[in-house]
């Protein structure tokens, strides 16, 4: 048997907590209703990009590795925008530093206080390849379309590849997680 209640508004007696349902009960929220006012922190959506390809560079500067680079459209300004990447990387010199630089759109963000201009940066030697990651959490303030994107580039004359580590044929995959937390 099913009740329904027509009402505006629910307030509590005593001005303090106001409980629905009991301990094992389920409360539901028909489908296509919103719910409001219960703060931010929330995950309302989540876009991945997988590159399982193969990328290398030798460029002197920073340079897009393609493939890890997602978009994601914020349904508010006040929303925040954590990004996660994590990469399979290899270099041929021995010990050399690969520089990585995290863009929103044409913008560097999360860099370190250096001329390098640096998200992150990893010192490999030519005998291993490494799984590398970071996170981010970006204020965009925009409602707007936003890429998000890894820059990188090796220092040095040595050669940075991603998802494969040279000599060995160990192939891997790296990938850029977005996730819109509301504000």
């Amino acid at each position: 048997m099913s009740s329904e209640i027509k009402v505006n508004k629910i307030t509590s007696s005593s001005g303090s907590t106001l409980e629905f349902g009991g301990a094992g009960d389920t409360v539901s929220v028909g489908s296509g209703a919103t719910v409001s006012g219960f703060g931010g922190g929330k995950v309302l959506q989540v876009i991945q990009a997988v590159k399982t390809d193969t990328f290398s560079t030798a460029a002197a500067d920073f340079t897009d590795i393609t493939g890890i680079s997602a978009s994601i459209t914020p349904s508010s300004s006040s929303s925040k925008i954590l990004i996660q990447v994590s990469i399979g990387t290899h270099d041929v010199s021995a010990a050399a530093v690969i520089h990585y630089r995290l863009m929103r759109d044409s913008t560097p963000i999360g860099l370190g206080d250096s001329s390098t201009q640096t998200t992150f940066a990893s010192t490999i030697d030519n005998d291993r390849g490494e799984g590398q990651g970071m996170m981010y959490l970006d204020s965009p303030s925009s409602t707007s379309s936003i890429n998000y994107k890894l820059q990188g580039y090796p220092s040095g004359s040595s050669t940075l590849y991603i998802n494969y580590r040279e000599g060995a044929g160990y192939y891997t995959i790296s990938t850029i997680t977005l996730m819109e937390i509301a504000g």
